[in-house]
């Protein structure tokens, strides 16, 4: 009896399970988990306040909250689908909960379960929410003088119930809570209301304390601000700077909201725990931090085409005499000088293991003997962990401060198993500026190159004394033009990938059944509005004028200078629109806004006339040409 296995000729024993060097990464940054409960104010306060929205219409605090709500969990599937979330409402006048408390509403999963991954199918309930939730949920004042009912008491213990599951040392759990209510017990007086804020304090710090943090989104009115004071500050427990920064969040106005709330959402987690070997016998137990990471549409997930299920796939031994199921063999074989080798599963993993995960410190080399092009892909940032052994914050601080003084950095043997490598630690002092930290203490780990990853640079000329050399004048000129064209205050950050963008909005669409895709901006494309500027041309046209001339011909033939008929056609047309642009009077036109009634063959005529981009919608060219007449 023989395995199918044995006539692969790719088949080799030694081969790794898995050769994507991202894999471990991703595997590790999975396992990291984040449950989430949503508790919203419905008090008919969060009703009746209302804000201006981004279109200039008034949006009540409610809407404010199930928009944001919304949003985050669209961003969450594409983000991290692995989380799990659920949404609860308190002052309401219907109840639905788990341990049946009056005045809090668990907006259910169509599964049945409290607390599950979000789904398309979360998102179109979630979304047409709004219009039936006085009808079926409805809205009343929580606290009433001469009542016992404590509708946010109980909405804390419903939230804490919904985060039973998981274990606190490998999920992070936390409540959102929506309000514009600063004083929930404003309306009660002595005793009864000290009582109330006394059992809600201590049910939020019974929470605290199983690992869940609670983070407070206030709703702030036009005329009158949150006051944390009042009551919330010791719920959330702020004390000393973090009230302060808290304190200055909460003036941010309401179209801020989402943004608040993403950081909130997207916070840094912890990638992956390492042992760090210094000595023998000494170690310390340090937590790494994912810092930028490209982007990428996820993965393809095959699923059954009947129940849309994902599918799993399973590898069988076949015997290729008889054709009848064989169970996996517990041992491998590997030939060699024509006998086979015979290895168990165990030996196997024990040659593989090169590395065992964790770091082992080597040494120490001057930080001039590092090179920028050794960080060939992201590095990770290393932070002592809590959860360590006695004494490992002291040592890496210690290790740290040697560091930055001795001006060195240090050399580690890391890698998973499959793919062991050298690294780099280099310590990062903290930077704080007015009061708060810009950057915090701690090392960056970089993945040094393999020697056949460093590749010499060629140079193109290697005798410049035939090469032209810029004069003084075109250097100035070149110089004028990029602080014309430099961006302020730049950032990645602040553009976005389109094919990304557009990826995942065919996907919602998809996924929430709409019939149209959102249009997607892409912020990659030039400004024309902005290279039209009479000052970006200005420096263009004598940048252009100092390298090519006065008489230069862009359409021309290479190296012949007879210009092409392309040219002579644009030529012509450039003529003609400048004659046809001298018969109007684009001032008045202007004044009295009758631009945007012309077509856009006579608007293009202002725009050639002129030397101005000519692409772009009518709104676009309307105001380009209002831009460069400086109106």
């Amino acid at each position: 009896m023989r395995m199918d296995i044995e006539d692969d000729p790719e088949f080799d024993i030694f081969r790794d399970e898995d050769e994507d060097p991202d894999a471990e990464f991703e595997r590790e940054n999975d396992s990291n988990k984040e449950y989430v409960v949503y508790l919203v104010d419905a008090s008919p306060k969060m009703f009746n306040t209302s804000c201006l929205s981004d279109n200039q219409q008034p949006e009540s605090h409610f809407q404010i909250a199930l928009s944001c709500i919304s949003l985050t969990l669209k961003a969450q599937i594409i983000n991290k689908s692995h989380d799990q979330v659920s949404i609860c409402f308190f002052n309401t006048r219907e109840k639905k909960n788990l341990q049946d408390l009056n005045g809090v509403y668990a907006f259910h999963l169509p599964q049945g379960d409290y607390l599950d991954r979000p789904t398309a199918r979360l998102i179109k309930d979630f979304d047409n929410l709004q219009e039936s939730f006085s009808k079926n949920i409805g809205s009343q004042h929580g606290v009433l003088p001469g009542s016992r009912e404590n509708p946010l008491y109980n909405a804390i213990w419903v939230a804490q119930a919904l985060l039973r599951k998981g274990s606190a040392k490998t999920v992070n759990k936390r409540i959102l809570l929506f309000t514009n209510q600063d004083d929930p017990f404003g309306c009660l007086k002595g005793a009864f209301k000290s009582d109330m804020t006394r059992t809600t304090l201590q049910r939020a710090k019974d929470a605290q304390d199983l690992g869940i943090t609670i983070e407070l989104l206030p709703l702030s009115s036009p005329d009158e601000m949150f006051d944390l004071s009042k009551f919330y500050v010791d719920l959330i427990g702020l004390e000393g700077d973090e009230l302060v920064n808290f304190m200055a969040s909460t003036g941010n106005r309401l179209e801020d909201m989402k943004d608040q709330l993403r950081k909130r959402m997207f916070t840094k987690r912890r990638v992956k725990k390492f042992k760090f070997t210094i000595v023998d016998g000494l170690s310390i137990e340090l937590n790494s931090y994912a810092l930028i990471r490209p982007t990428v549409p996820g993965s393809i997930t095959w699923l059954d085409s009947i129940t849309n299920r994902p599918l799993k796939s399973e590898r069988t031994f076949i015997c290729a005499d008889t054709g009848a199921l064989v169970e996996e063999s517990t041992r491998r074989f590997h030939p060699y000088k024509n006998q086979n080798i015979i290895f168990s599963v165990k030996e196997l993993s024990e040659i593989k293991r090169v590395a065992t995960g964790h770091l082992h410190l080597l040494g120490f080399k001057p930080l001039s003997c590092l090179r920028d092009y050794y960080n060939m892909k992201p590095s990770t940032f290393l932070y002592p962990s809590d959860e360590g052994t006695d004494g490992s914050m002291c040592t890496f601080i210690a290790l740290h401060k040697s560091m930055i003084q001795l001006n060195r950095f240090a050399v580690a043997f890391s890698g998973s198993s499959s793919r062991p490598q050298l690294v780099a630690l280099i310590a990062q002092d903290e930077v704080i500026q007015s009061g708060g930290q810009i950057e915090p203490p701690g090392m960056h780990m970089i993945y040094l190159p393999y020697s056949d990853d460093i590749r010499l640079v060629e140079e193109r000329y290697s005798d410049t004394s035939g090469v032209p050399k810029a004069s003084a004048d075109q250097i100035k000129k070149a110089s004028d033009l990029i602080k014309r064209l430099d961006l302020k205050d730049f950032s990645v950050f602040q553009f976005t990938n389109p094919a990304l963008q557009r990826h995942y909005a065919v996907l919602e669409a998809l996924a929430l059944e709409e019939d149209e895709i959102p249009e997607i901006k892409d912020e990659t494309l030039p400004d024309e509005e902005g290279l039209a500027r009479p000052g970006v041309v200005r420096v263009l046209e004598e940048f252009k004028t100092s390298i090519y001339g006065e008489n230069y011909d862009e359409e021309s033939e290479h190296g012949t200078g007879k210009p092409t008929e392309a040219s002579k056609k644009r030529k012509a047309h450039t003529e003609f629109a400048k004659k046809e642009c001298e018969s109007y009077d684009w001032g008045e036109l202007a004044d009295t806004g009758k631009l945007k009634d012309l077509t856009m063959v006579e608007l293009k005529y202002y725009l050639t006339g002129h030397n101005l981009p000519v692409s772009g919608k009518k709104e676009a060219i309307v105001s380009r040409i209002l831009t460069h007449m400086g109106k």
